[in-house]
């Protein structure tokens, strides 16, 4: 395998544990969104996406202003892999809160996932300025500059900001993974 092989499987391997974190993260929030008008998650059987959307585009046609359930929504579209349904849900949802961290990462994820890197950027900036200890922003600036633009000097401050609030995570191992890479001379060596 070569070098550019290999930052490709780690980067995929980054991105397929933080999409399953962030699957476990919504999948454990049933509960408030249930009491809020959205549908919750399954308990233990497999999840209906589409009757779960169902419920809350009807929650949604009733309540507009309903921030749970465009929250669902978004977070069914993203599970779903229906990146542009979720990046309007995720769109109602920061009209109705605009400065909701994680909705801004959520919805810069999925911009990220059509290509719009200038949008995904913005929010996840928009994200670190409403709450400078956030990670998850903090860690996808850094992989849009790395592996989106090619500009992995760039990620580096983002990715040590991210390893002084967190440095023993599997996430803090996949980040100092990717900055020891040999071929990524522009990035330092990760901070102890």
């Amino acid at each position: 395998m070569n070098k550019d092989s290999i930052l490709i499987a780690v980067v995929a391997l980054i991105i397929g544990l933080f999409g399953g974190y962030l699957i476990f993260s919504i999948s454990n929030s049933g509960t408030s969104q249930q009491q809020n008008g959205a549908t919750p998650t399954g308990t233990g059987s497999p999840v209906d996406y589409s009757q779960r959307i169902s419920q809350a585009e009807k929650v949604v046609a009733q309540d507009p202003k309903n921030l749970n359930a465009w929250i669902s929504l978004g977070n069914d579209y993203f599970d779903m892999e229906q990146p542009q349904k979720s990046i309007n849900a995720y769109g109602k949802a920061l009209e109705i809160e605009p400065n909701n961290p994680d909705i801004l990462t959520d919805q810069g994820i999925m911009f990220r996932k059509v290509g719009w890197y200038d949008k995904a950027l913005t929010n996840f900036e928009k994200a670190g300025k409403i709450e400078p200890n956030h990670l998850q922003s903090l860690y996808n600036i850094g992989l849009v500059y790395a592996v989106d633009l090619k500009q992995p000097e760039k990620a580096t401050s983002y990715w040590r900001r991210y390893l002084q609030l967190d440095s023993s995570s599997q996430t803090a191992m996949q980040i100092k993974s990717m900055m020891a890479q040999p071929n990524n001379n522009n990035i330092a060596p990760a901070m102890k």
